[in-house]
């Protein structure tokens, strides 16, 4: 672990913050047991706060692991919860809440399909309501309203990641322990680990006193050359799916468990935790050198790396990101956390460099992940911009005058409803059409491009944290009767093969 406090190493992670434009990021290893820690930057930029690995980050999706790591305290605890093991049908469960969009989903779906994505349900991060919301979601209402969001696939035959499904999870676990999920963690994981500063949610942590180790996320904005800051949000609807704020110092304190198999994790929690589940990658896509197809177990994933097992798992917010991961055979992990959006690839290349380095593989002998990282980013940049090509030309298939708005934008005005994606008004704004869906937990906003034949637009999906620009764009049509839209469809979920329709109110 010298390798955190050599100069060389240092110099590499500035410059890579630098080209990536991460302001503050920290690192914690833990070898056998060992552990160290470093941070670089700043957690706050205005006012300006040095970044410290007792700074606190939202770790976003690399929340995933302890929310399957509390149910599977549930599963080896056959004294009071007998009932609940992996194969056991959710529906068995939560026979009121979990109802799924046909009876095979809802009879078939298990405890480790949920925390697998092998259910068959795609994401819908669109459907559910946030803290903005009249009436915002929470675990329950998100696991009721599976009902009513259509499945893509059978159980068990494709990988959609989902990020509700991990929210499912801790509704089962409040039903069950009749406890909070956050005081689950506290008491089951925070506590015995000595995770003194690791919240669920920020409103915990500032109760707790930590406003001041907050840190501050950035997403950086090419255009001007500037950070605009992105605060981290309350988001109780999106429980277990992430929202833990935690430190580098605390988090690496849970690695070390999983390593060591330490309280409270043991043989057989472990053992349910690592399974292979789902194959994340069938088609081979993208592989690093000297690395397999990673298979998704619960909440990590698993992989090869030059013939030695790798545990892992990343997590990207606005703002925010993050990696974990240990190799079991060396006894050897870490922990990455970072504030901004840019970590998706600095944390990529400083873990593969890392595990270069505990590894002993030769100078020589290493891939240049910086390189890598970087041919991958413009590979998917050139993809996105041919399927938006591709889907502009798909829609566009009619004559010259078809392409010219004829029908007033008034006609197209109204609130529409659907049963899983609640509703949806549509209005006029700077000439066009507009939807204002800041409610969402995924807060967003769609602005329309008409394109052809009065009812065909491509809508332009913009983050609301972020803002500025367009996130994606995918299809949209109106159905008209009497002179007036009546209904709405829109391709908010690409992994179905039709547009989610909403009808007019």
């Amino acid at each position: 672990m010298d390798i955190l406090h050599s100069q060389s190493f240092s110099k590499h992670v500035q410059e890579l913050m630098s080209q990536h434009h991460v302001p503050g990021l920290a690192i914690a290893l833990v070898q056998d047991e060992q552990t160290s820690s470093i941070a670089f930057g700043e957690a706050s930029r205005e006012p300006p706060r040095p970044c410290t690995p007792d700074t606190l980050f939202d770790i976003a999706s690399a929340s995933k692991s302890l929310t399957a790591a509390s149910v599977a305290l549930l599963v080896v605890d056959n004294q009071n919860h007998p009932e609940v093991q992996w194969e056991a049908p959710m529906s068995s469960l939560l026979p009121d809440d979990f109802v799924m969009h046909n009876r095979e989903h809802t009879d078939s779906v298990t405890v480790e399909d949920i925390l697998s994505h092998r259910t068959g349900l795609p994401s819908h991060d669109n459907s559910y309501l946030g803290p903005r919301a009249a009436q915002p979601d929470d675990a329950r209402s998100v696991t009721r309203n599976l009902r009513n969001l259509p499945v893509a696939a059978p159980v068990r035959t494709k990988y959609f990641y989902c990020n509700m499904l991990f929210t499912v999870a801790t509704h089962l676990i409040e039903q069950m322990t009749g406890k909070s999920f956050a005081d689950f963690l506290d008491e089951r994981f925070f506590k015995p680990l000595y995770m003194n500063s690791t919240t669920l949610q920020p409103s915990r942590a500032r109760q707790k006193g930590l406003s001041d180790r907050l840190a501050t996320g950035y997403t950086w904005r090419e255009e001007q050359e500037t950070f605009q800051r992105v605060d981290s949000v309350e988001c109780p609807e999106g429980q277990g799916a992430g929202s833990i704020l935690t430190s580098v110092n605390d988090y690496i304190l849970y690695v070390k468990a999983m390593l060591h198999r330490a309280y409270p994790i043991t043989n057989e929690i472990y053992a349910g935790l690592v399974k292979s589940r789902t194959l994340v990658n069938p088609g081979y896509e993208q592989l690093d050198p000297y690395t397999s197809p990673a298979a998704y177990a619960a909440g990590w994933e698993v992989y090869y790396y030059r013939g030695h097992q790798i545990v892992r798992h990343d997590g990207l917010v606005d703002g925010f990101g993050s990696t974990h991961f240990f190799l079991p055979e060396l006894r050897f992990g870490g922990v990455i956390f970072g504030n901004s959006d840019g970590m998706e690839s600095v944390g990529t290349i400083i873990a593969h460099e890392l595990i270069d380095e505990a590894l002993g593989v030769p100078s020589l002998q290493r891939p240049d992940w910086v390189a890598l990282e970087a041919d991958r980013t413009a590979q998917d940049d050139v993809a996105e911009a041919e399927q938006l090509e591709e889907l502009k030309q798909q829609l566009d298939s009619g004559s010259t005058e078809s392409r010219v708005q004829h029908t007033p934008l008034v006609a197209y005005t109204g609130t529409y409803s659907n049963a899983g994606y609640h509703d949806l008004t549509v209005e006029i704004r700077d000439g066009g059409l507009f939807v204002d869906a800041t409610d969402r937990s995924m807060a967003f906003s769609l602005a329309f491009e008409h394109v052809r034949d009065q009812i065909v637009y491509l809508a332009h999906l913009c983050d609301f944290q972020v803002g500025g620009g367009r996130d994606e764009s995918f299809g949209a049509e109106f159905q008209f009767k009497d002179g007036m839209a009546v209904r709405m469809g829109l391709r908010l979920e690409a992994d179905l093969p039709t547009y989610i329709w909403f009808t007019r109110l």
